[in-house]
């Protein structure tokens, strides 16, 4: 089941698509973050703004550098004692469709640790968008129910996993951090 709705949802992001998928925070709208026509695609079904940035994920932290120019020591540590789902914002972000980096050349990257989404990067091996599943303006979903039908029906695969999944999940720490190691939350 879990093999399959991978598989699933990988060919739909190989072929330029938008899934609508369970994360380690709350559901999402995803796509490859290197395919500039797919980040449209997604922005548009969520009615966003292209100027509001996006968050990145990955599976593994080394694969950061593939995606920054610049990765201070320190975030290695934030990664690893954050007690909760951390987004960190880095500077000068490279090698990633240019709508979802911001205005300031930055992007917000979350390394997960999910049943569904770690083995989903291991396979594609490129960053996946991640945006809470809502349209612009709306509350983000606590639960699958909770998903406007307008974005069941726009996206081009939903994940068929943790649909009943009831338990409290919500947005990620989000830390802005600079190339000199000084950091602020954004959202705690």
């Amino acid at each position: 089941m879990l093999r399959e709705e991978i598989n699933k949802a990988l060919e739909v992001l190989k072929n330029g698509g938008v899934i609508l998928y369970p994360t380690d925070t709350i559901w999402g709208l995803g796509c490859d973050a290197t395919n500039q026509e797919a980040v449209d695609k997604l922005l548009k079904i969520k009615n966003r703004p292209a100027e509001k940035s996006l968050i990145v994920l990955l599976d593994v932290d080394s694969k950061i550098q593939s995606y920054v120019k610049e990765i201070p020591d320190v975030a290695y540590d934030l990664m690893e004692y954050a007690e909760n789902p951390l987004t960190i914002i880095f500077s000068d972000a490279k090698n990633l469709a240019a709508n979802v980096i911001n205005a300031d050349g930055s992007v917000g990257i979350r390394i997960v640790k999910h049943d569904f989404c770690t083995p989903l990067l291991q396979r594609f091996r490129k960053p996946i968008v991640s945006t809470s599943a809502n349209l612009s303006g709306k509350p983000s979903p606590k639960y699958f129910d909770d998903i406007d039908p307008e974005i069941l029906i726009a996206v081009d695969y939903v994940v068929d996993f943790e649909q009943e999944n009831r338990s409290h999940k919500k947005p990620s720490t989000i830390m802005k951090l600079s190339a000199g190691g000084q950091f602020e939350f954004i959202r705690k």
